[in-house]
């Protein structure tokens, strides 16, 4: 009886054992058939490092860009890449996947009917997709993020969103669809945020109508009919390059001198659009012809003048109940306390973000921004000029207004154990809010502006607050009373790259850490080079304006900052020439000619900072003998003989890395400091050397190649852990010391 019992229990023990060590440490083989697939379809990349076509565990071997949860897949991130293929027809079996990001890479052939049924962000943005949406979209119920951008999408768009009602924020930008819109976009009642501009869609937009939309942008498309009176309720609308109808222009029409006529409110085009038929038809009513007399004809005439009238009075109380209704909803009316919490721009949790290059554009370059005529009386203005330019570029902006007081009981009335440091533009405090937030506030110490100039700095808080890229700096807010000129950002822990490079007391950088630092910097720049529309350059990027995290990520500060200088005040400006002669090294050989590319400019200290990073030495020291002072004078003779370049590099990373490595490094320098502007590349062909570059080190890391390894730590591989699905920069382990720190004092 013991002995039949004993057995019992070890049949049960080595059962369960077995089936523990099933739930632990495999993978759903539904999921790993998927990305089997997958895999094969993409061409076998060496990019996507453990991956295999038969066997494996994602989940337990860590697949490159893949996420898990227990034996679940629900990350699955292979963005930026530079993968080719197709994306395969067993993607539906990625059950539990929440987020698939796959942008940024040459992925052609359709999009697969089998999606990830449960996924809530897909981002397919800028592959080489081809043909139309399919039909099978509308099953994905849980989708809140969908982006198909810049991609050869074509053909008109089906009833595909009828199952989409979770949907928040879609970005069909740039592709080559036609035709009306489909009338399933009226049931997309979520939905916040939708860009379809640079297509060739046609009819009307009147199916947009009842959404609850905060940002639109339909530009450049072949729309035609009536604006419907619902969009002067959208926040942020873009609507230029289309082919409104002048004589259908509700009562909320902008003013002409934001919306150039010929551009924006010309005849349509011949079209027979189920859209348009759909609206009531305007019946003429034929009578037989009658002679009139005298007092018939008064009789009209009377008549017509008096519904004349009506007419214009009617239109005169929509219009300023309209102009009271946005001044009202931004905060800016005359009750406003100039007050607002101090929130984030939009609350929502990492996994709910998605990076959407079109839902950057601040505005569109026929419509914005908009601007309507203030509602306050001469008094008002009289009183507050300042606050009547604020009130007048009344236009929500994604910046949140501050008070005075409210930020000198944050900054301890700007107290010297507040102050983070003094740069270029002014002095920058830590602010500590009731509420618990901690921001940093930069005092920039202007003259009295003009009423003109007041305009251009709120313009720059309109084009600095959109920038949205996960190495800049975001600007939170900013206030503009009483004379006073302030911009609130997020405050960061950290560390400026200068002091991490050039001041003893921290430990070295390691070559992995330069190169993702590198590249990050260099994201930033191509998003404010080609993806923000204009286009816009940082004209004053130096390593002491980028800021290194907890986590070593960097985040560029002051991005279209440089614009104010000439407002600062003398005290301001003799500060910044004190500090200019530390930046004289990053200073492009074209600076001060008229009409000069500003982007050209930052190619160039983009390449000084990649000298800073190689060599460990300052772009400018007087402590060095002369014909050293200046780094790239001294670094450019250097690049192309080899053991001149071995003998520049900084002796905390000499030996870590191959020779081979260096020289790439050495030729991408080279290219950015070209003294011809012309000859400098795009920051875009920058980044994309860049990650080869890193995929070169990873290469030589996993198969041992001959050359010196880099030293212990995380490499600079992009197959981290990446629990943001915004986020598209590596981890990396804490190195220096960080101190408190914030927006750059520079």
């Amino acid at each position: 009886m013991r002995k039949q019992s004993a057995s019992m229990w070890s049949t049960v023990i080595v059962f369960s054992a077995i089936m523990a060590s099933q739930t632990l440490a495999f993978t759903n083989p539904s999921e790993v058939t998927a990305l089997q697939d997958l895999y094969w379809n993409l061409n076998l990349p060496s990019e996507l490092r453990g991956w295999r076509t038969e066997g494996g565990d994602p989940c337990d071997e860590s697949w490159a860009g893949v996420s898990c949860y227990e034996s679940s897949i629900i990350y699955l991130k292979l963005r930026g890449l530079n993968l080719t293929g197709f994306l395969g027809h067993q993607l539906s079996s990625l059950c539990n996947l929440k987020q698939m990001d796959i942008s940024f890479n040459k992925i052609w052939g359709p999009i697969p009917d089998e999606l990830p049924p449960n996924a809530t962000h897909i981002n397919l943005a800028r592959n080489n997709l081809t043909y139309n949406i399919p039909n099978s979209l509308s099953n994905l119920k849980y989708l809140r993020h969908l982006n198909l951008s810049h991609n050869f999408l074509s053909g008109p768009v089906g009833n595909v969103f009828t199952g989409l009602s979770n949907l928040r924020e879609m970005d069909l930008s740039f592709n080559n669809f036609t035709g009306d819109l489909p009338s399933s976009f009226g049931s997309l009642k979520n939905l916040t945020g939708l860009y379809l501009q640079n297509n060739k869609f046609t009819g009307s937009v009147t199916y947009l109508s009842g959404l609850p939309l905060l940002d639109l942008n339909i530009g450049n498309n072949y729309f035609s009919g009536i604006i419907p009176d619902h969009f002067s309720t959208i926040p942020n609308l873009w609507m230029g390059g289309n082919n409104f109808h002048s004589g259908d222009s509700p009562p909320w029409h902008f003013p002409l001198e934001t919306v150039p006529i010929e551009q924006n409110i010309s005849r349509p085009p011949t079209t027979e659009s189920s859209a348009i038929e759909s609206y009531p038809i305007v019946e003429t009513f034929i009578t037989k012809k009658k002679s009139m007399g005298p007092g018939g004809i008064a009789f009209i005439v009377g008549g017509g003048t008096l519904v004349a009238s009506c007419i214009v009075i009617y239109m005169s109380i929509r219009i300023n109940q309209y102009r009271a209704r946005r001044l009202q909803r931004s905060g800016l009316n005359n009750n406003t306390t100039h007050s607002l919490p101090v929130t984030a721009v939009r609350d929502s949790s990492p996994a709910e973000v998605e990076e959407s290059p079109q839902m950057l554009t601040f505005r569109s370059p026929i419509l914005g921004p908009r601007r309507m005529p203030p509602i306050y009386n001469s008094r008002t203005q009289k009183t507050s000029k300042r606050k009547s330019v604020t009130r007048k570029h009344g236009f929500p902006m994604r910046a949140k207004l501050f008070t005075i007081a409210d930020l000198q009981s944050a900054t301890n009335s700007f107290s010297e154990t507040n102050l983070l440091g003094e740069g270029s533009l002014g002095s920058v405090y830590k602010a500590e809010f009731p509420d618990g937030q901690v921001m940093a506030v930069k005092n920039i110490n202007m003259v009295t502006l003009t009423f003109k100039e007041e305009e251009q700095f709120l313009d720059v808080v309109w084009t600095v607050s959109r920038l949205k890229h996960p190495n800049i700096v975001p600007l939170i807010g900013y206030c503009a009373e009483h004379g006073q000129h302030l911009l609130i950002y997020n405050y960061i822990r950290s560390v400026p790259l200068d002091e991490a490079l050039h001041y003893s007391g921290y430990k070295s950088l390691s070559w992995g850490l330069r190169l993702q630092i590198a590249i990050g910097v260099a994201q930033a720049l191509d998003y404010l080079h080609s993806t923000v529309s204009p286009p816009l350059a940082h004209s004053n990027l130096k390593s002491a304006n980028i800021l290194l995290d907890e986590e070593l990520m960097p985040h560029v500060c002051d991005c279209g900052l440089a614009i104010l200088r000439p407002l600062t005040s003398n005290r301001v400006k003799i500060k910044a020439s004190e500090i200019a002669i530390g930046d004289t090294g990053y200073v492009a050989p074209e600076h001060g000619q008229p009409g000069v590319d500003s982007r050209k400019s930052d190619i160039y200290a983009f390449g000084v900072l990649l000298l800073e990073l190689l060599t460990g030495r300052k772009p400018f020291d007087n402590s060095r003998q002369r014909e050293e002072q200046c780094l790239v004078k001294w670094a450019s003779s250097r690049l192309h003989d080899s053991e001149s370049l071995e003998q520049m590099v900084d002796p905390g990373i000499k030996r870590t890395f191959s020779f081979r490595i260096l020289s790439r490094f050495a030729d991408v320098v080279s290219l950015c400091i070209q003294p011809v502007k012309e000859f400098r590349p795009p920051m875009s062909e920058v980044v994309e050397s860049l990650k080869c570059l890193i995929e070169k080190v990873n290469m030589e890391q996993s198969s041992g190649a001959d050359g010196p390894r880099p030293g212990p730590g995380p490499g600079p591989g992009p197959e981290m852990d990446e629990k943001s699905f915004l986020s598209t920069n590596t981890r990396f382990l804490l190195s220096p010391d960080l101190t408190n720190s914030s927006v750059d004092e520079g």
